[in-house]
């Protein structure tokens, strides 16, 4: 790793850290109904909506109405976004006159962008209207990650009551995660990315002389607007003449901001943040990067303000940050290092080009290596997704990082508020098998640990795991699985596993040569984004109805210190044994033997 990299990292890490600590402990006062000065304006607001919507502020809930109000409410999303997309020719606000999306792939977006997850089986400026991107997209960005912020607060407020049956009241947390977090730092965001150079508009696409015209093959639609196929079901296409260039506009800043501060992902363009009118500049590459993994970090923070010790958020930051930076290295210093076939081909001016400069396929010129890696394993750590780089181009460690990062759960700070309640579920597995080692009943922040927290967050750990392997497994047995492969052979199980890696644990990143838009792939896909998000989101709220109606324990001379090294190495420990025991033989067949393939010259 050069110089100049470990500069760009650490200078990452500090202006993270740094913005992190003041917004986490606003967070934690936002949670705890002590609004700071500048935020009391909008206490009208707040009152207004509880009045619009019949919520009763003072009313709070068990965790199995909680767990219901996420439901019904996630649910109504998912029937928003998909009549949206399958009526938008009808609507307005559709300057480009874009056509209804097809049922499965609008079941598909509806449950991603629902679930916080942003998997994109379309490319979003040739395939949706301004008023779906808003309505539907931008807004379930804000939603869905209040609803994470939501069940984070539930479980924090958990550890701090004593024989309790109530968790809060769901619709008040979700509100306050809203107007008080994501809306004022996605309008800072929004307008900083505008000064950049990020287009906010709604005119329709404008078009530019092409200096040279370019022949091209163009799929033929039906009435219905959707693409034509021939007998052998492959699609049916013209040859056309481009004489100019279609340049796509559209409300995207604000679709950024949230997308990133949100952990959402996803793109208002089809490559995403690697778009010149999405992310132009070198400023606005870092202002994004610091976006996705601000709120997850900043809510260690409040974590440790919450439940009364900050000792306790700095140590599961601390665990984050180890993990973080030791698939960051290996991405950095895999991209760098190049693919030593060049110089296996006796070509010594790509050899002298490729080995010293890196791997550069697939990466943003304006942006370089170290910051497509730190982008790359941001997005990933984070259950964010978006891209600055294409990671099928990475060499085959390169692309290992995310896809293990992913692998092991989204925890290492992960989405905004699913990232910490997955990590604190990890922290319970940890304190138990510490108990069993030392014969005493475990205890963490003063709560007994019993079998029944234990069940739930086993259930709440695997299910994404079965997820992911089951997926996968799936797609590489049948015919329809394997056709969208785009590379044959060991790559192509790594597109495959990736997929199902990024569904499974509700991320959105994809390797891009697997051809996604098929039926069997939004229905597949999207039950796997469903399953990881409320088969986690429920165990977790049992849990944290069953912690609030125990007594506080006092701590003692057995008690296991959950704050100091000795923890935080513990449960990384308890992550990576979890990770490695899982998905180590399917890494072993996709991305590690590409990796022997080509240093060995195959």
């Amino acid at each position: 790793m050069t110089a100049n990299g470990i500069f760009q990292i650490v200078f990452y890490l500090s202006v993270l850290l740094f913005l992190a600590w003041p917004l986490g402990v606003t967070m934690a006062r936002i949670y705890a109904k002590e609004l700071p000065m500048g935020l009391r304006w909008m206490s009208p607001v707040e009152r207004g909506l509880y009045r619009l919507c019949g919520v009763k502020v003072d009313e709070e809930m068990s965790w199995t109405r909680y767990a219901l109000a996420v439901l019904i409410f996630n649910l109504l999303g998912i029937l928003a976004v998909y009549l949206l997309q399958r009526t938008q020719i009808w609507l307005p606000l559709n300057p480009q006159s874009q056509a209804n999306v097809s049922p499965d792939l609008s079941f598909n977006t509806a449950i991603s962008f629902v679930s916080n997850t942003n998997w994109q089986s379309y490319g979003g400026e040739t395939t949706l209207s301004y008023l779906t991107q808003m309505l539907g997209l931008t807004v379930q960005n804000f939603v869905s990650a209040a609803t994470g912020m939501a069940v984070l607060v539930a479980l924090m407020r958990a550890f701090t009551r004593r024989e309790v049956q109530v968790i809060g009241n769901f619709w008040v947390d979700m509100t306050r995660s809203t107007l008080y977090i994501l809306l004022p730092l996605s309008l800072i965001l929004s307008l900083l990315l505008v000064q950049q150079g990020v287009v906010q508009t709604f005119s329709p696409y404008q078009s530019a002389k092409l200096l040279q015209p370019v022949t091209y093959e163009e799929p033929v639609n039906g009435p219905d607007g959707q693409p034509l196929k021939d007998a052998n079901g492959q699609a049916v296409t013209k040859k056309q003449t481009a004489t100019e260039q279609v340049i796509a506009l559209g409300p995207v800043a604000s679709q950024v901001a949230i997308k990133q501060l949100g952990t959402n992902g996803g793109g208002f363009f089809n490559v995403n943040s690697a778009h010149p009118l999405e992310n132009p500049t070198p400023l606005s590459n870092l202002m994004e990067m610091l976006a996705i993994l601000l709120i997850p970090t900043a809510l260690c923070f409040t974590f440790g303000r919450f439940v009364g010790d900050d000792r306790q958020g700095v140590a599961i930051l601390a665990a984050m940050v180890i993990v973080f930076m030791a698939f960051l290295t290996l991405c950095v210093q895999a991209e760098q290092s190049g693919n030593p076939l060049f110089d296996k081909l006796g070509l010594d001016v790509i050899a002298s080009n490729q080995t010293p400069g890196g791997n550069m396929e697939g990466k943003e010129v304006r942006f370089g290596i170290v910051n497509s890696a730190i982008w790359a394993t941001a997005t990933t750590a984070a259950s964010n997704g978006s891209v600055n780089a294409m990671h099928d181009s990475f060499t085959p460690l390169g692309g290992l990082a995310p896809m293990a990062l992913m692998q092991l759960g989204e925890v290492i700070f992960g989405g905004v508020g699913s990232g910490l309640y997955g990590m604190l579920l990890f922290a319970l597995v940890g304190v138990f098998v510490s108990g069993l080692m030392i014969g005493r009943t475990p205890e963490y922040l003063g709560k007994k640990i019993e079998a029944f927290e234990i069940k739930m967050a086993s259930i709440a750990i695997l299910i994404p795991l079965i997820a992911v392997l089951l997926g996968t497994a799936v797609a590489v047995v049948t015919e329809a699985g394997r056709a969208g492969i785009a590379n044959p052979g060991v790559h192509g199980f790594s597109e495959i596993l990736y997929a199902f890696s990024s569904a499974g644990n509700n991320n959105g990143s994809a390797f891009a040569g697997l051809s996604a838009n098929t039926p069997f792939y939004n229905i597949l896909l999207g039950l796997a984004m469903l399953l990881s998000r409320y088969w986690v989101i429920i165990p977790v709220l049992a849990i944290a109805g069953s912690l609030a109606a125990k007594k506080t324990i006092p701590s003692s001379a057995g008690t296991l210190p959950t704050h100091t090294p000795l923890f935080v190495a513990f449960l990384i420990g308890v992550i990576i044994i979890v990770g490695a025991l899982t998905f180590l033989p399917a890494l072993a067949l996709g991305p590690i033997v590409e990796h022997v393939h080509m240093i060995n010259g195959h």
